[in-house]
């Protein structure tokens, strides 16, 4: 697929643009599964990394690198302190080092629709960030999951204090933070974790002000039914991930859960579904192929102890 290209020295401190598209091949590897944080990941995956590399992957998607209530990742708390269930940063950077010795771009699974707090705060609840880099208050939490910040721009992500990206400071933050992990720490690409919780025009600004090689997005939603059967027409469903694409300037891709979602109907002899009815490729795939990551499946469908490397889940980014 075309993808977003380095057009800059990564050294340089001034650069004069963003990201281009030009053609070529991505092949994204998920370099993780539900159970990797049970066997000491980061060195277990540096070990790996010739093999990845030998196989053709591009880019290798990491597990959330910073410290998390929950060991998978998905509910961080100190952004700035990378030492996880994963490992410690030590062997973060050993095997970031050793990705880019081998030319496989390593992936960094950005976590910033929420984040859980240290402090009760306002209402009792845990939304203040005290003792911690990024100290912030209830203001930087949304109103509607217990903060005192405005409203979210998009879905909430029940449970924990979700993040209000509407306020100036917590921008400029997080855009610190991930320029701190783009060269400081050496992460070149960035998966962006449910993309549905605030508006795409934030990741444009994130995306700008870090500038990672290659962005893709998680806007996921489901597809749509007819009770229980998946209808033919899914170009609703394609056309929200398409508006996400736009509202980030273009700049990010987005995972094709179309096309996912209809070849699980497809794969159980319904073929049909393969084509659109002008013939296309029935995801997004099929109207904007260089902007349409697709896959087959992830770690978001279920657990699994496989720790063999050919067994892993992988993410395909088809040339078009």
């Amino acid at each position: 697929m075309g993808y977003l290209s380095n057009g800059w020295d990564e050294n340089a401190q001034q650069m004069d643009s963003v990201a281009v598209l030009r053609n070529g091949k991505e092949i994204l590897f998920q370099a993780f599964n539900w159970e990797s944080h049970k066997y000491d990941w980061w060195k277990n995956l540096e070990e790996k990394v010739p093999d990845i590399a030998k196989s053709g992957f591009t880019s290798a998607w990491l597990p959330p690198p910073s410290q998390s209530l929950a060991p998978e990742g998905y509910t961080p708390q100190n952004l700035y302190s990378l030492n996880s269930a994963y490992g410690s940063d030590y062997l973060l950077k050993a095997l970031l080092g050793k990705m880019k010795q081998y030319k496989v771009r390593s992936m960094a699974d950005i976590v910033i629709n929420h984040r859980v707090g240290t402090t009760r705060g306002h209402g009792g609840m845990y939304n203040r960030y005290d003792g911690i880099p990024l100290p912030w208050n209830e203001r930087a939490v949304t109103s509607c999951t217990g903060g005192l910040g405005n409203r979210s721009t998009g879905a909430n992500f029940n449970g924990f204090p979700n993040i209000d990206h509407t306020q100036d400071f917590v921008r400029k933050d997080l855009v610190g933070w991930l320029r701190w992990l783009r060269y400081n720490i050496g992460f070149q690409d960035f998966r962006f974790d449910f993309a549905r919780g605030y508006a795409p025009k934030y990741v444009k600004e994130y995306i700008e002000g870090a500038r990672p090689i290659f962005s893709v997005g998680e806007y996921w939603d489901s597809c749509k039914y007819n009770g229980s059967y998946l209808d033919y027409n899914q170009d609703s469903h394609r056309q929200r991930i398409i508006n996400w694409i736009d509202g980030t300037g273009q700049l990010s891709t987005a995972f094709d859960f179309t096309t996912k979602g209809i070849l699980q109907a497809a794969v159980k002899g319904e073929f049909w579904r393969l084509r659109d009815a002008q013939g296309k490729p029935p995801g997004v795939v099929g109207w904007w192929p260089s902007r349409a990551v697709t896959f087959l499946d992830n770690h978001d469908t279920g657990s699994t102890q496989v720790l063999d490397l050919r067994l892993l889940n992988t993410v395909l980014c088809l040339a078009q």
